[in-house]
């Protein structure tokens, strides 16, 4: 028998998803260890051998949706960096763009990562290359020498970043620079600028190549780690990661670039959100993933997944394409706590898994998310986690009284909803900035709730942004580690140039095109996979002549003129996202591929009769604008297709509950799928 298993590390919990070809998938919750998260990888992997009577030995895919890489910069975790640059420009990353994302703070706030190479561990090498990639300064080679070994030998230094000026058009240098430096040593880790980020504007190719170098030996041993933790469980699949673009790599793949690891188990629960959605027939769809810690928030326009060629890290610029996901600090775990002006906040501190909220009766002080949703009847404190937690309500009561409730003289309930609406209107908002970002309506789309608290604050958020529709999957609180599983392998290449469209012929183009095609070719040879089911994307990034900022289109190339279908792409594009285009000259500024082989299609078991009745009996909630009402529960697991529910109602699972408001319907789709509705006059 073939098992299939996708586990995803979040900030609190660590999701874990078995699947069997015709058979339901099995899920598992366990909580997650920050300090070195492959050992709740390799514990649930233990659950799911002890409890399921699962053989290692059957197991052909092993997939993984890692925070590592974000965690090593946000933590300030990694790896010490040393930097080569181009004699006179080793200054870059203090230079930056010269962008304040608070106009106004009386404070002044550093803009760049001083932390991933400060002066101390920058080197400038005599080398130059001109604009159309030409040679003009050769190689020093005894300074990249003496600059490599000072580097390491006194300062310490485990990964060394290069980035030299137009790399990306001539790699030459920067090329031989890794070969002297991995002849001194063969160990170090050396990031290449025209690997990473193959394209113009230096301060934004050098940060990139500076935070690949930064996480790189950390996600090394991780994931050599997580390896060898596997094979000694005798699984013989080969581990594979997600990417931030939504496509899966081999683990061997993914340490050569480990900066397309950011985002990367966001990116899975997008990929979920979109299988979902399918279920659902529904295709414009915006995810919002409520963990323990954050939120986030991405959106899916025809069936496809909006992404976008730089996302930010802790606030940094980092120009590798991923998912667009809008990530902020509202989730279960985010701390109630009133300011200075006595106003009530949430967010963005969590309490984590550890010891997080007061009601897991670990310790903690504060009063969070969680607590106030068990105040407000939403949790069933003996089925949380499947049971697996079992919660104290009468902490969640005390915290929230003693932080929250006396110092604003409200009642318990009333401060509870208050956390509530606040903790609401910030993921609102975050929703708003995604989809309006993108020149597009959010009230014609259908909300996908997904994590442990997704289901929970569902209805109320549709209702802030007038959304009708809701699609709640059929385990949305493992929906990251389920995505993993019907993910792509997928590589990307990408090359960097300065041309005007119009300048730029047919041959030329196909040309160029055909390197990236060789290139990724490559790499799906490294994976195993089946290159007749490859799937070929291509991409062009195209900006006005004299724009700063470019967007990517699509490039069909099975048409008669390629080119000119690219420039009128590129003026729908550039309308929808700034609501003007003019005929103008544009310039091409990067090319890229794209290769995909999807998973074959799993068997989905046949919907089968529940063997109980799905209703559970009543419990009191208080519901925003309605107050204290009897609302009726469910167990999800025995509701048949087509059982229709009218709100207020709970809907309780293992790994979520789902509250579904006043005026909302629910009905059952095949496969369980949940479809909610919401009356015209409600």
């Amino acid at each position: 028998m073939s098992i299939e298993i996708g586990v995803d590390t979040g900030g609190t919990f660590t999701d874990l998803v078995c699947r069997a070809p015709g058979q339901p998938p099995r899920i598992l919750k366990v909580p997650s260890t920050p300090s070195e998260p492959s050992e709740a990888i390799l514990e649930a992997l233990a659950h799911a051998r002890r409890e399921w009577g699962i053989d290692a030995a059957d197991v052909t895919r092993f997939i993984h949706g890692t925070t590592v890489a974000t965690n090593a910069v946000l933590e300030r975790k990694g790896a010490r960096v040393g930097l080569l640059a181009t004699k006179g420009f080793g200054d870059v990353l203090d230079i930056g763009r010269q962008f304040r994302k608070e106009m106004y703070a009386v404070k002044m706030v550093s803009q760049v990562p001083g932390f991933l190479a400060p002066g101390a561990r920058r080197r400038e090498v005599p080398e130059r290359i001109d604009a159309a990639g030409t040679v003009l300064v050769p190689l020093d080679e005894d300074a990249v020498r003496a600059a490599v070994t000072d580097l390491v030998e006194n300062k310490g230094v485990a990964a060394i970043a290069v980035a030299y000026l137009f790399s990306f058009l001539n790699p030459t240098h920067e090329a031989r620079t890794r070969e002297i430096a991995l002849e001194l040593y063969p160990h170090l880790a050396v990031s290449l600028s025209h690997e990473v980020n193959p394209a113009f504007r230096e301060y934004e190719r050098t940060l990139a190549t500076a935070f690949d170098a930064y996480v790189k030996p950390t996600l090394d041993t991780y994931l050599s780690r997580l390896d060898a933790g596997l094979k000694a469980a005798s699984v013989p699949a080969s581990l594979q990661v997600m990417q931030s673009r939504g496509g899966v790599a081999s683990a061997a793949v993914a340490r050569l670039r480990p900066i397309r690891l950011f985002l990367s188990g966001p990116a899975a629960g997008v990929v979920g959100g979109r299988i979902a959605g399918e279920s659902a027939a529904q295709q414009d769809l915006i995810t919002v993933d409520i963990g323990g810690t954050s939120s986030d928030i991405a959106l899916i326009s025809r069936g496809k997944p909006m992404l976008r060629p730089e996302g930010l890290v802790d606030g940094y610029p980092v120009r590798v394409s991923m998912v667009d996901v809008n990530a902020i600090g509202a989730g279960g775990g985010s701390i109630a706590w009133l300011d200075g002006a006595g106003g009530l906040r949430v967010g963005p501190h969590s309490a984590g898994s550890e010891p997080g909220p007061a009601c897991y009766g670990r310790g903690g002080r504060n009063a969070t998310v969680t607590d106030a949703s068990i105040v407000l009847g939403y949790l069933n404190p003996a089925y949380f986690a499947g049971g697996r937690l079992s919660l104290q309500p009468e902490l969640s009561h005390e915290v929230i009284a003693r932080e929250i409730a006396t110092p604003l003289g409200l009642g318990i309930e009333e401060a509870a909803l208050g956390i509530h609406r606040v903790v609401n209107a910030q993921m609102a908002e975050g929703i708003r900035a995604v989809s309006v970002n993108q020149g597009l309506d959010a009230r014609s789309f259908a909300l996908v709730p997904l994590g442990g608290a997704g289901a929970v604050h569902a209805t109320a958020l549709a209702e802030e942004l007038s959304i009708r529709r809701i699609v709640v999957p059929r385990h949305p609180g493992v929906l990251a580690a389920a995505g993993l599983l019907s993910a792509p392998v997928e590589h990307e290449a990408s090359s960097g140039m300065q041309r005007r469209l119009d300048a730029f012929g047919l041959a030329e183009l196909e040309a160029a095109l055909a390197a990236l095609d060789a290139e990724c070719e490559a790499l799906m040879r490294l994976e195993g996979v089946d290159l007749s089911r490859r799937v070929v994307s291509y991409f062009a990034d195209l900006c006005f002549v004299g724009q700063s900022h470019h967007l990517e289109v699509p490039l069909a190339m099975d048409g008669p003129d390629p080119l000119g279908a690219l420039y009128e792409a590129f003026l729908s594009v550039h309308d929808r996202v700034f609501g003007h285009a003019e005929r103008q000259p544009a310039m091409l500024t990067a090319l890229r591929v794209v290769h995909q082989v999807w998973p074959e299609a799993d068997t989905p078991p046949a919907d089968t009769p529940p063997d109980a009745e799905a209703f559970k009996g009543t419990r009191t909630v208080v519901l925003p604008g309605a107050g204290k009402v009897d609302a009726r529960l469910y167990e999800r697991e025995r509701l048949a297709v087509g059982t229709a529910i009218e709100g207020p109602a709970i809907i309780e699972q293992a790994d979520t509950t789902t509250v579904i408001g006043l005026g909302w319907h629910a009905s059952v789709l095949a496969g369980g799928t949940l479809l909610l509705t919401r009356a015209e006059n409600a």
